[in-house]
């Protein structure tokens, strides 16, 4: 009996130390009876102040001053914003380079994964060799939610092949002045257009489960009212009462949280004079309690230093109005030990620390990440696929808007000489934008695909000749010309502009072309409509192709009538300058083009 009672006690404890082992591993699988929240609860227990602060803290890979520094101050997120990239600018790069970060995060003493943050706005836009789509005007302008969410689909593998698992997009702000430089960021001026596009893209992103192969994290954004700034000044006042707030800008949002979107980006910009960051009543009470928005909250790049006081004051009042996760994004060890201060001081309580931080983790266990933190590699090998690319293309072509057409379109592959000029025709850094390879974007070779030219080289027949001339000299005796004219590229603040005229060596360019008194075609490839009356009457026909990305090809599919257009105008298209702001629903309302307007063959 001695020997039974021996031998009992020492099975007991072995399976008492073996449960503990399993505890102490990997705190969120100590019993598979336990819901989502249990294990999160669970997990916060077992985290002291610092780990919690970590977690809440998000830090651009460029400001690492210590890669070890993701252990020893427990970051929680890592982010690549414009440009920050690893020195082999590769998918296997990128991949290579985010899964050292998460070997450093997985050693820590809860092992709690990083989530890692990238926009990736029109595909994997950082990346070498990713597919690049339209920016989100031409997206909208296709009216077509199933294809949207293709993309975004498309976009999520790009994404996880680089060992990404976190998109900054959709951005759904309702633009309402075509002058503000983020306007190609938006679907269109209406709710509607935004309804239907940012909803489709959350479940290309995001599936129906966050869990699933091929999900990553979306994020909808800039809450809220960006779009309405006073003269679209970037990051400026949106003056409006709560009524007009919600009829125009908040029903976008509404619909990403039906489609299940686990986080939401708050906005630079202000309401009625005062930074959303700081707006309890629409982070929390709305957005949170109202809309039950269960995922969690972060901030825009630095946006907490646009706020009144001191740092500590600002952190405090930004994490007190909602904000769970803050885009530091450079002097990481100041913030914490700022928001540190915060608590012990009692200006942040620890019921919002821990409330943030549950949000973070819950995402983080829906994602997978703490069974799956490192690149799945069998998705790096589909990132610029031709696969992809076709998708794309088909992107392209659906989001081309037919302005005007005097039977010109489509031309016949088998002309014998078609005359391309312009600035647009041959640059895919052109046709991409901003947002692409590095913040502002760049003109030039930046990354693979086929520009304008090239897709009408390939698509005309094999007698036809080609010739690109950029300023449009020397068209005399060719069958038509196709002009390629328009925007070069800019990102946020930069692309704020007080006139959207057709710059003045584009114009020469059609004039010279004009001289030759052929059927003459512009393209325009811009992040919004400009003004384009003076090249009315100097056009036989005018197709706007927005920001189409890497694949030419959709254009030309167009042009010479393999596919009909289909898209349709989602901002209005003004006369002069002195229209804007102008938008569908004005008391006075005369475009040149207006909402939904768009010609087929």
């Amino acid at each position: 009996m001695k020997r039974l009672i021996i031998f009992l006690i020492v099975i007991v404890g072995f399976v008492i130390l073996s449960c503990s082992k399993t505890k102490n591993d990997n705190p969120t699988q100590d019993d598979n009876t336990q819901t989502l929240d249990q294990k999160v609860d669970a997990l916060v227990a077992q985290m002291t102040l610092e780990e919690k602060v970590g977690q809440m803290t998000q830090v651009d890979r460029s400001a690492l001053q210590n890669i070890d520094d993701i252990k020893n101050y427990f970051l929680g997120s890592l982010l690549s914003g414009g440009g920050s990239a690893p020195s082999e600018n590769s998918p296997a790069g990128w991949a290579d380079m985010c899964d050292s970060y998460q070997n450093i995060a997985i050693k820590t003493r809860l092992k709690i994964p990083l989530i890692y943050g990238i926009d990736a706005v029109h595909g994997n836009n950082n990346v070498k060799g990713a597919v690049i789509f339209p920016h989100n005007i031409g997206m909208g302008c296709t009216w077509d939610a199933a294809l949207a969410q293709k993309a975004a689909e498309t976009t999520a593998e790009e994404v996880l092949g680089t060992g990404i698992n976190w998109t900054f997009s959709p951005c759904i702000a309702v633009s309402r002045d075509i002058r503000w430089g983020r306007t190609y960021e938006s679907f269109g001026e209406t709710p509607e257009i935004q309804q239907i596009m940012s909803q489709a893209e959350v479940l290309g992103y995001q599936g129906t489960d966050l869990s699933n192969a091929g999900s990553i994290l979306a994020c909808a954004k800039h809450y809220v009212g960006d779009g309405g700034t006073t003269g679209g000044k970037d990051q400026g006042n949106t003056i409006c009462d709560e009524a007009t707030l919600r009829a125009i800008h908040l029903p976008g949002y509404i619909s990403t949280i039906k489609a299940g979107v686990g986080s939401i980006m708050v906005s630079y910009s202000s309401w009625n004079g005062v930074k959303l960051s700081s707006i309890k009543y629409l982070l929390t009470d709305v957005l949170k309690t109202e809309l039950g928005f269960s995922g969690f909250l972060v901030s825009d790049w630095g946006a907490l230093y646009q706020l009144p006081g001191d740092f500590k004051a600002q952190i405090a009042s930004a994490v007190n109005a909602g904000i769970d996760m803050v885009m530091v994004p450079t002097d990481y060890k100041t913030f914490i030990a700022s928001l540190l201060a915060d608590v012990q001081t009692g200006a942040v309580s620890m019921d919002r620390i821990n409330d943030a931080v549950k949000r973070i983790l819950k995402i983080k266990m829906k994602l997978g990440l703490f069974d799956h933190p490192l690149a799945n590699r069998t998705y790096t090998a589909k990132v610029g696929s031709s696969a992809h690319r076709e998708i794309a293309r088909e992107c392209v072509r659906e989001s081309l808007v037919l302005l005007k057409n005097n039977k010109v379109l489509p031309l016949a592959k088998n002309l014998s000489k078609i005359f391309v000029a312009g600035s647009n025709a041959d640059d895919i850094g052109n046709q991409c934008g901003g947002w692409t390879i590095s913040w502002q974007g760049s003109s030039g070779n930046i990354t693979a695909g086929t520009t304008i030219l090239q897709g009408i080289k390939n698509a005309v027949s094999s007698s036809t000749q080609v010739t690109y001339s950029k300023d449009g000299t020397g068209a005399g005796g060719y069958d038509a010309a196709i002009v390629v004219i328009g925007e070069t590229p800019y990102a946020e603040g930069n692309g704020d502009r007080t006139d959207l005229s057709i710059s003045a060596q584009d114009y020469q360019t059609l004039v010279n072309v004009k001289y030759a008194n052929i059927p003459t075609v512009v393209i325009l490839v811009s992040g919004r409509p400009m003004i384009i009356s003076n090249i009315l009457d100097k056009s036989d026909a005018i197709l706007a192709a927005w920001l189409p990305g890497t694949e030419g090809e959709g254009v030309s599919d167009v042009i010479f009538g393999d596919y009909k257009p289909v898209g349709k105008l989602t901002h209005s298209w003004p006369k002069d300058m002195s229209q804007l702001p102008l938008n569908y629903g004005d008391q006075i309302y005369d475009p040149l083009f207006p909402y939904k307007y768009g010609l087929t063959y």
